[in-house]
């Protein structure tokens, strides 16, 4: 068997080419073209709505590795946005979320509350003509999805579900080997996302009125990356099991495509391996964990061959960053990477894992 190892990159934002003997095609030209530098996109001017978790690791991402700046953050908490501020250097400070995205330093808005609040916090950013990335899940269900876009699409202005998985290098460079047919036909994609919340009813992921469970949170990784590798699926079957609150603990799902599956897992119970394999005809390819986060997977062939695309592991969420610049600045209104339809195809299955689980948020 022949194995060839990339050597490691030796920048976050470049990507790592094959070398050794086996005669596989050298992948660095096809990344850098499809993922180009995060620091080449034109400078925006980020508005964050919200200060929790995952808006301090975009507001690094952005500040770190991209030429954008973050202007201004809101937050109900006053003390929290203020701290979030300090922590990140952002000039302005919104007490509430009106003046956030009235903001005239402000070109677009970063969602970043509960899912419960998405759809009501992107229509607020919309009304005001700000451009917009909603984190994922997109919202709640498809119809408040349906009513986002809608809205953008009166208002002329971008919007973007963050699914930032679909930005990275590695899954740029798996996506040309299957294009390449390196593994043949693809017959499955297998993917898991759990991790270990222990319960506390007052948690937003145990929280029916917060759109909590781990679907809309964990599980959305591995179906949107199947989404993104297979598209829409014909059949959607699925199991779970409840948490005290009636929101999600766990799932199993299978998409249908015809003669090709995908089997996906998530839960709130157990950190999982959190990792992906796509299957073909001639060969897989195996993603380590975390798979939906920057990197590394390895190809095997049914011939014998093998080879490993060495990636980076750390912050990623500067490639849609970046695209979102991108877009905006061509006077675009969506991504063809994440596009509004595939938003719709997305919370389309989500909704009907949920109607087979037994999940229903307040409200709905």
């Amino acid at each position: 068997m022949s194995t060839v190892a990339p050597p490691p990159a030796s920048h976050p934002d470049e990507s790592p080419a094959a070398s050794g003997v086996h005669p596989f095609p050298d992948l660095s030209a096809e990344v850098t073209g499809t993922v180009p530098d995060p620091r080449s996109a034109p400078p925006i001017r980020w508005g964050i709505l919200g200060a929790g978790g995952i808006a301090s690791s975009f507001a690094e991402a952005v500040r770190l590795h991209t030429q954008g700046r973050v202007a201004s953050v809101g937050s109900r908490d006053r003390v929290r946005a203020e701290r979030f501020a300090t922590a990140h250097g952002v000039p302005t400070t919104h007490h509430g979320y009106d003046e956030l995205v009235e903001d005239p330093q402000v070109d677009v808005v970063y969602v970043a509350t509960p899912h419960s609040h998405h759809h009501e916090h992107a229509l607020l950013a919309i009304r005001a003509g700000k451009h917009v990335l909603v984190e994922k899940a997109f919202t709640r269900n498809e119809a408040e999805a349906v009513e986002v876009l809608d809205a953008a699409r009166e208002a002329g202005v971008f919007v973007m579900e963050a699914m930032w998985t679909r930005f990275l290098p590695h899954v740029a460079a798996l996506r040309g080997v299957i294009a390449r047919g390196e593994i043949g036909d693809v017959v499955n994609l297998s993917a898991d996302h759990g991790q270990w919340f222990p319960f506390d009813p007052e948690h937003r992921l145990y929280a029916p009125e917060l759109a909590g469970g781990a679907l809309l949170d964990l599980g959305v990784y591995p179906v949107s990356f199947a989404h993104d590798l297979l598209g829409a699926p014909s059949t959607v079957t699925a199991v779970g099991a409840l948490t005290e609150t009636g929101v999600d603990g766990q799932a199993s799902i299978v998409l249908g495509y015809g003669d090709t599956q995908a089997t996906l897992s998530t839960t709130l119970w157990s950190r999982t391996a959190n990792t992906a394999v796509i299957s073909g005809t001639a060969g897989r390819i195996e993603v380590e964990g975390t798979f939906y986060a920057p990197t590394s997977f390895r190809v095997v062939r049914h011939d014998g061959a093998s080879w490993y695309y060495d990636g980076f592991s750390g912050e990623g969420k500067q490639y849609q960053a970046a695209e979102v610049a991108r877009r905006v600045a061509a006077g675009e209104t969506q991504s063809p990477r994440m596009s509004w339809d595939s938003t719709l195809e997305v919370m389309r299955t989500l909704d009907e894992v949920r109607r087979q689980v037994g999940v229903v948020y307040p409200g709905e």
